[in-house]
Formats: C-alpha cells, structure tokens, sequence
C-alpha cells in the first residue's frame, strides 16, 4: 500500500514537473525574443544618430549586445529566445533579403560588372585566407571575414555561417568587425574622391566592386552624383548575386572530407532557396516599390534582431587573442581589393 502511495505520488511529481518546464521553456523563449527584439530596436535607433549613421544598425546592435554580456553576463534565463534569434530569424531574415536583390538589372545591365564582381570575391577570400596563413590566424573566423569583404559584408556572413557550422561567437565577431572595416574604407573613399582620376561613374564602379555593404557603397558613391550611386549599387547588387553560388559551393565543399567522403552533419542550405525565391518574386512580380521598401526595413531590422542573439555570445576577453589576427588579414585583403580594384577599372 505504501509503495502504491509513492509511485502515485511520483507519477503525481512528473505531470506537475513536465508542464512546469514546458511553461518555463516557453517563457524563456518569448522573454528572450522580446529581448533581442528590444535591443534590435534600440541599435536601430541609435544608427540615426550623427556618426553612427555611417555604421548601420547591424552593427550598433552587435555593440548594444556585447556591452550587455561583458558588463551584466549572459542571460540564461533568456537562452531559449536568444538562440531562436541567433538562428532561425536570422535564416528569415536573409529571405527576406532577397527582395533587394533584382536578378533582371543584373543580368541584362551588369553582366560586365559581374566579372569584376567574380574577381572580387576570389581576391578578397584568396588574400584573406593567405594572409591569414602567414600570420597564423584562425582559419573559420579568416574565411568569414573573407567572405564578408568578397560579397555582402555582415549579410554575406551571416549566410554563409550556417553553412560552414561557425559558432555564434565567430558570426558575431565577423559582422562587427567587417561591418566597421567597410566603414573605415568608406570614410577613405570619401576623402580621396576628389584627389582621384575618376569620373563619377568610373567611382560609382569602384565603390560597388570593392566595397563591403550596400549600405557602404550608397554611402560612398551618393557624393558623386546619381549616376556614380546607380552603378555602384549595379556593381554591388552582382556580388550579392554571386552569394547564392558561392554558399552553394560552399556547402559542396562542407559535405565532403577531405578522403571524398559525405559529411551528413553539414545541413542543406533551404533558406538561400528562400533568397533565390524572394529574389525571383521581387523582380518579375509587380509588387509595389512602397511595400518592397518595407519588406527591406523589416529585413534590416529582422537581421539586427539576429546579430544581437550572436552577439550575446562574445566574451571581449577572447577577442585579444582571437580577433586580432583575423582582422589584421582582413584589412589587407580589403586593401588589396580597392587597390587591385582601382587599377583594373584603368584598362
């Protein structure tokens, strides 16, 4: 009788427990998603401010995220939300990304631009990942970086990590940093503009192939005038392009060891379907430019949200010896592109 009493009573305990964590899980995933959400939004609004309208909201929402976790810790309580963001929003974010790329102009107005876009990518990932051989840096977080300042900056980063199985940490450091190398860059294009023989259009050019975000490239290019701003977003819309079969060689390469051999961890990409579909949508389907502005700001937004979960899991005191090096071939692989860049637009 005794013992009836006690598995009764455990039964009891396990039907109480289970929804107690279910309920708990739950909570940590809404808390935590409103979190990322909240900080998303608070970056967003701070990238309107003088200075750092220059850096995009991408970046100062990684910065809003790293200050809370080195000053307050990691908040587990939040972990479930936190990961949702990191992970799936920001698969759903480069969906929606795709919106801005329209596949017509590039193929019909760009195809020479293209070229020089394909040039690009293997420069930046070539002189990155040998530059970062020379000096000893880490070989993941070298590849993000190259791949950041070859394609899209952050945005290409943040797609390709899937896919190369890089940590929340390495995506986080490699959106930070190429994010606030290309503005480094932009800064000096701006300068040296007048000081170069280039007309604007020649400029607009050399923006959009060497830059590295969209965001970058406006930047640089809308001093020189409509038709610099109009090719250079061209150029830049062509390396965005190359995205889709780059990550798919990508994840080629990923499924393979070096003996032939699959690798069954390395998931299919479906969401660069997704982008390919968006893309598809957003260029033959007449969808009004007023709600493809919007799909593109809840994008950006939608893609803060997912740098704050990968944010959140930089520890500065690893960035010393982790992001040093990596950065230092970065800058002289972005260095190699604009002065490779510039020379090839000569002839």
């Amino acid at each position: 009788m005794l013992q009836q009493e006690k598995k009764s009573s455990l039964r009891k305990e396990v039907s109480y427990s289970a929804p107690a964590a279910e309920q708990t899980k739950w909570g940590s995933f809404i808390l935590g998603l409103m979190f990322t959400l909240i900080i998303a939004a608070a970056g967003t609004a701070l990238a309107y401010l003088p200075g750092l309208n220059r850096v995009g909201p991408m970046l100062t929402s990684i910065l809003l995220a790293v200050i809370y976790r080195n000053v307050k810790g990691y908040p587990e309580a939040l972990r479930e939300g936190i990961r949702f963001s990191g992970h799936k929003i920001l698969r759903f974010a480069i969906i929606l990304y795709g919106f801005k790329l329209n596949i017509d102009v590039v193929l019909h107005k760009g195809m020479t631009l293209l070229l020089y876009d394909a040039l690009t990518i293997i420069l930046a990932i070539g002189a990155t990942m040998l530059v970062a051989r020379l000096i000893g840096a880490e070989k993941q977080l070298s590849l993000l970086l190259g791949i950041g300042t070859g394609v899209c900056g952050a945005a290409a980063i943040a797609a390709v990590a899937p896919i190369l199985n890089a940590d929340d940490e390495d995506t986080a450091i490699g959106a930070g940093i190429v994010a606030l190398m290309g503005t480094i860059f932009t800064l000096a294009y701006t300068f040296l503009r007048g000081s170069l023989p280039l007309s604007p259009v020649e400029y607009g050019v050399w923006s959009g192939v060497s830059l590295h975000e969209i965001a970058h490239v406006a930047a640089a290019a809308a001093p020189a005038g409509t038709e610099a701003l109009a090719e250079g977003l061209l150029a830049k819309l062509g390396r965005v392009f190359l995205m889709l079969p780059l990550s798919f060689i990508l994840a080629s390469w990923m499924r393979r060891k070096e003996n032939g051999e699959v690798k069954q961890s390395t998931p299919f990409p479906w969401f660069l379907v997704g982008f390919m579909l968006t893309s598809l949508i957003g260029t033959y389907l007449p969808i009004p430019q007023a709600v493809l502005n919007t799909i593109s700001t809840v994008a950006s937004f939608l893609l803060a949200a997912a740098m704050v979960g990968l944010g959140l899991n930089v520890h500065l005191a690893n960035l010393r010896t982790r992001a040093l090096r990596p950065l230092t071939a970065m800058f002289a692989a972005s260095l190699i592109v604009s002065v490779v860049s510039y020379f090839t637009l000569q002839f």
